[in-house]
């Protein structure tokens, strides 16, 4: 090796030294970043020795489309259990002591005390504040399912605000990554922050990739509609500020094609929208079906004379004197006890016993018990009820109301036990990834030393030519 070999060998030892410690220190500024992919200097062999020719972003494809679907689920089920944890809520405690089903029971136990004792005026004043109470849980709850749906269209278009953000931002990091690609720039940087980007989305909506050239990307939601392709797509939505029974919420339309509302407990859905619709138009609407149809229960069992008795409902802003033949959207939030029956507004809760519509008890009987031994026979009597709410068409009213919260809670269960499984594995794949593509500082810095031994290996190298050309010099003179 001659001398001015040695000298070339050095300096692009030198060179290829300082490229790998900034890549290195980069690396280790980094490494609390998770958005961060690891960088590593690419060296290959040339006439005067190494040199760096690339700076390689660790990353590995088909990890990351498992993580972003993995992403996708996790975050749709986690806001469908939210809902069914709030759904809970509803019925108060464990023992469900603000369901309508506990103060129906109550309102059973309390009237079969009175028809035993029929003559005590006490005890009427007893069922009717109890059924005040029934009323008053079909009321609230009616008024927290809407609340609940509400609440679930504004995040909606929360989300829908910052996925058109999201998007936006994504074109900006993409253009740079196909420019910078085709001029053989560095794309790293531009890389990782539309990777970070690709992440969020994935939590709002469901998504695919597909790398084209220049490493342009296409994104897709689960369902195949188109989310960005060069330009980003369109996602709109118009909100609904107030919800009532007979409400419809409006549609998330990617370019004109809805997203589906996810199904099941354990939700198909993918995403936070996927999930908040199934909320909104699925979970919410069929619970307020059931409460609607308990209300029409019990205005069907304390009918009197063709009319409503003990139960009766406002329809609009006056008392309706029908009962009920099917389904009735919003009866619960409608219910209310018969003025009739009620000391504080100028009625007279004996009418209970003695026939609020028309008399049964003409003699004025105080031990007359039959009406209400007659209602009493109508808690074990089953009723029909309308086939899609999600329950069982036959059942007493006890029966039903019991199973409109056995129906959440098997929905709450089912998600729950999803929402562990979908955690879990997002963990394990986000964690694999990370192997893959996060910073190590123990490699890092083991790396950094031996650029350091290297750099003085090279200094060795100069300060052995200096040495020589300098004799080289003195014998020549």
């Amino acid at each position: 090796m001659s001398l001015s070999t040695a000298m070339k060998t050095a300096q692009s030892s030198f060179s290829n030294t300082a490229l790998q410690t900034a890549v290195v220190s980069k690396n280790i500024a980094n490494a609390s970043n998770t958005t961060y992919a690891r960088r590593a200097a690419m060296l290959a062999t040339a006439a005067n020795g190494a040199t760096v020719v690339e700076i390689q972003r660790a990353q590995n494809e088909s990890l990351q489309k498992q993580n972003l679907l993995s992403i996708s689920q996790s975050n749709a089920q986690d806001t469908l259990l939210a809902g069914l944890q709030r759904m809970k809520t509803f019925f108060g405690g464990d023992d469900y002591e603000l369901s309508a089903a506990t103060y129906i029971t109550k309102l059973r136990d309390n009237l079969e005390t009175f028809a035993n004792k029929p003559s005590e005026r006490s005890l009427a004043e007893t069922v009717v504040a109890d059924a005040v109470d029934v009323a008053n849980a079909l009321n609230s709850q009616t008024k927290a399912v809407q609340e609940m749906r509400a609440e679930a269209d504004a995040d909606i278009a929360a989300s829908v605000t910052e996925l058109n953000r999201l998007l936006a931002e994504f074109k900006t990091y993409n253009d740079q990554v196909k420019q910078g690609t085709a001029a053989g720039t560095d794309v790293n940087d531009a890389l990782d922050q539309r990777d970070r980007l690709l992440t969020q989305i994935s939590a709002i909506v469901g998504v695919s990739s597909n790398t084209r050239t220049h490493n342009d990307m296409v994104l897709y939601t689960s369902d195949g509609t188109v989310l960005f392709e060069t330009n980003p797509r369109t996602v709109t939505f118009t909100p609904t500020p107030t919800y009532g029974p007979t409400t419809a919420g409006n549609s998330v339309r990617i370019d004109g094609v809805a997203i589906e509302p996810g199904v099941g407990g354990n939700t198909s859905g993918s995403g936070t929208i996927a999930a908040l619709l199934q909320v909104r138009d699925e979970v919410a609407p069929a619970f307020q079906k059931q409460l609607d149809e308990t209300a029409r229960g019990l205005i069907t069992m304390f009918e009197d004379a063709g009319m409503p008795g003990l139960f009766t409902w406002m329809d609009g802003a006056t008392e309706s004197n029908v009962v009920p033949g099917g389904l009735t959207n919003g009866l619960a939030g409608a219910i209310i006890v018969n003025p009739d029956v009620i000391t504080a507004k100028g009625g007279n809760p004996m009418l209970i016993r003695d026939g609020i519509n028309a008399s049964q008890n003409p003699d004025g009987d105080a031990s007359y018990s039959t009406l209400l031994n007659s209602y009493l026979g109508k808690f074990d009597t089953n009723l029909t009820f309308d086939g899609t709410t999600g329950l069982d068409t036959s059942m007493t009213i006890l029966e039903y109301s019991t199973a409109s919260i056995g129906w959440v809670e098997q929905l709450r269960s089912a998600a729950t036990t999803a929402s562990e499984d979908k955690g879990a594995l997002w963990s394990r794949t986000e964690e694999a990834l990370y192997s893959v593509t996060a910073v190590s500082l123990d490699e890092e810095l083991s790396l950094l030393l031996d650029l350091e031994h290297s750099q003085k290996a090279t200094a060795k190298l100069v300060t052995t030519v200096d040495e020589m050309m300098t004799a080289l010099l003195n014998a020549a003179s």
